[in-house]
């Protein structure tokens, strides 16, 4: 049972099911139809599948650091050993290509690539100053253009793909900031590394004021209803306006690792506003 239960947390189920409801808004974003056609499902499963290989590999390249950083973790706290860890990387991701075969051979490919950019980004690209940060924002974009591309129109998921970017990019950096003190003993070189902590908030400063400014351009040129407008105006902006103003005043790491679950959990309520507001 406690085997069962360290499976299921180094797969991070929350992120694997935002993944998949991510696939499915940007098909039906993309095509305005409700109804779930079974090709789209398999999509969505295929990259859930992705995103959850990603996080075991993850885990997996990340475990020395995660013994300082995040110590209660599977690999750091020793409930699975990192060569069980290994086989369900490859059975998660043997998985979510034949899934993305379901759907033909530019879906293959566009999986094949998102599970090698996952490896390469826990391998390599997440030592590398913000193109690691921008790689995963992609990524996570990238669910939204998936399910518009297996829709048949990635044009209608652009508009959210890059709402998801950027919410995404402030996020990587905020756990950056997080994981500060591991990256620093492990040699890891981060951007709160090298330049500190006052740049990177300048940084994110930056990224969500575009971003707020963003959130309205589908409203004023009804690309979106009136939904949409009054969603975001409740919850996502006063979110993004909070997180900023609690990042003013507190950058200690307990604050970080809560700014960065609300950063995820504001993803999900610009994701219902557009599907709301399409």
């Amino acid at each position: 049972m406690n085997k069962a239960l360290a499976i299921i947390k180094i797969l991070r189920p929350e992120n694997v099911i935002i993944t998949f409801f991510a696939v499915i808004v940007g098909a039906v974003i993309s095509t305005g139809v409700n109804s779930l056609q079974l090709n789209i499902f398999f999509g969505a499963i295929s990259l859930a599948f992705a995103c959850a290989a990603g996080n075991v590999v993850n885990d997996i390249y990340d475990t020395e650091v995660d013994k300082i950083n995040k110590p209660d973790r599977v690999l750091p706290s020793n409930q699975l050993s990192i060569a069980y860890a290994k086989s369900i990387y490859i059975v998660v991701l043997l998985i979510s290509i034949a899934f993305s075969i379901t759907n033909g051979i530019i879906s293959l490919v566009f999986v094949l690539v998102v599970n090698i950019l996952l490896f390469l980004y826990s391998a390599d690209l997440k030592k590398r100053i913000l193109i690691g940060n921008f790689v995963v924002a992609l990524l996570t974009a990238s669910a939204l253009i998936y399910g518009g591309q297996i829709a048949g129109n990635i044009t209608g998921s652009i508009i959210p793909a890059v709402f998801a970017f950027l919410i995404n990019l402030i996020r990587e950096i905020v756990k950056d900031m997080e994981d500060v003190k591991g990256d620093s003993e492990k040699g890891v070189l981060t951007f709160p590394n090298k330049f500190g902590f006052a740049k990177t908030k300048r940084i994110i400063y930056l990224i969500t004021f575009v971003l707020i400014l963003a959130t309205f351009y589908p409203f004023l040129f009804n690309i979106y209803k009136i939904e949409y407008f009054i969603i975001v105006m409740l919850t996502v902006n006063p979110v993004l306006i909070y997180i900023l103003k609690s990042l003013l005043g507190d950058d200690s790491a307990k604050n970080l690792q809560k700014l960065s679950f609300l950063l995820k959990l504001n993803m999900l309520f610009g994701m219902i506003a557009i599907y709301l507001g399409i």
